[in-house]
């Protein structure tokens, strides 16, 4: 048993009892978090106290829509003195809802408003309201840059405004958004640990030392996180630096001009490439050819969210090609079946840290050992 699972329940004392509403699109993580919840409460917690055990914590609710697209939230069960969670997923894109005779997709627009019903619907009475949005809404349109909207902080602030605590977020894009509502709690979590057991849980012939094995970053963004992972198994770092054409916007972006790369040489090693989100794929595709061409061996590439908008095509040609070894990914966010079921991609499940995050926020104690997974990471790669 894991030593911080101790540390949340020694002296267990929730400051209110638990609820959880999970909305549309989010119910297969929800349902894995709430069977954490249900068997660590009614072991741990609800034999001191048997008003805290619950045979599920999830809070029955809806958000119904009319035909011309207009919706409302509806709370099913009292709220009244529950410490609530609401588990949102805005990145799903797969749920659908009728407008005018079509069949419509929801957007991360869509999530967010159905977020903000159920709120409002709880109309005050929670104990407090958290917030638990693995990718934030608007989180890539998280800085302006001449006449542009801050949609990533104009959500924090409505959120604050309508009484929420807590945001519990995963690899934020910038975590520096959370300055925009300064007195309202921001935690901004990392599956590092959760990433690494599933590579070494699925690859166990991979050496993951200095002469075998190496961290390329695949841009200057995402160094922080490259940085941790080097430091944590002391092997060397390397960087690509995307040369951008500033003139021109395509789809959003400015185009990738040219790759650089920085760095020692990878010639025979495995190398290990972490970013924060997966979209097109396209410049991390080049990226591993211009690592291949270099003479590296295998290469992981990973994501918190691999959510793939062009579809899959292309990492179907590249990993037959030899391009790639797997992409690891995790379930914070909704992945279709089709691509659970690739040979190359490797999901890391979110749901039993999620509930220890819960678990301890319940109970008003610090999530440091939460948010540091050094120590976790160092019994693993012992083990």
């Amino acid at each position: 048993m894991p030593t911080f699972f101790t540390t949340v329940f020694e002296d267990a004392s929730p400051v209110a009892p638990l609820g959880l509403i999970v909305l549309k699109g989010a119910e297969e993580l929800g349902k894995r978090i709430d069977n954490y919840l249900v068997k660590w409460y009614n072991r741990d917690v609800g034999y001191m106290d048997p008003k805290f055990k619950r045979e599920s914590f999830i809070i029955k609710s809806s958000c119904p829509r009319f035909t011309t697209g207009d919706g409302k939230g509806i709370i099913e069960d009292s709220v009244r003195g529950i410490d609530l969670y609401v588990l949102v997923d805005v990145g799903n894109y797969n749920v659908k809802y009728n407008l005018y005779g079509h069949e419509n997709c929801m957007s991360p627009d869509d999530h967010f408003s159905d977020l903000k019903r159920v709120i409002s619907a709880a109309g005050g009475k929670p104990a407090r309201i958290t917030v638990i949005m693995p990718i934030l809404y608007g989180g890539r349109q998280h800085r302006r840059n001449s006449r542009e909207s801050l949609d990533c902080a104009q959500m924090l602030q409505e959120l604050h405004a309508m009484g929420v605590k807590d945001i519990i977020t995963f690899d934020a894009h910038d975590p520096r958004v959370q300055n925009a509502a300064p007195l309202m709690g921001f935690d901004n979590f990392f599956a590092t640990y959760q990433i690494m057991k599933a590579l070494m849980l699925n690859f166990p012939d991979v050496k993951l030392d200095h002469d075998n094995f190496m961290i390329v970053s695949p841009d200057e963004g995402a160094m922080a996180r490259n940085i941790y992972y080097a430091s944590i198994l002391g092997v060397d770092l390397g960087m690509f630096y995307k040369r951008r054409d500033y003139t021109t916007i395509v789809n959003g972006r400015n185009p990738i001009v040219a790759h650089e790369y920085i760095g020692t040489d990878v010639k025979g090693k495995d190398i290990f490439v972490a970013d924060d989100i997966i979209a097109t794929g396209d410049s991390v595709l080049r990226l591993c050819r211009e690592l291949k061409e270099k003479g590296c061996g295998k290469i992981f590439l990973m994501a918190t969210y691999g959510l793939f908008t062009e579809g899959t095509e292309k990492f179907d040609k590249a990993y037959q090609e030899g391009l790639f070894t797997a992409v690891i990914s995790t379930n914070l966010t909704y992945c279709r079946e089709e691509l659970q079921n690739k040979p190359w991609y490797v999901v890391a499940d979110l749901s039993k840290y999620i509930a220890y995050i819960i678990s301890s926020c319940n109970q008003n104690k610090s999530v440091s050992p939460l948010l540091n997974s050094a120590d976790r990471l160092h019994e693993l790669l012992g083990k």
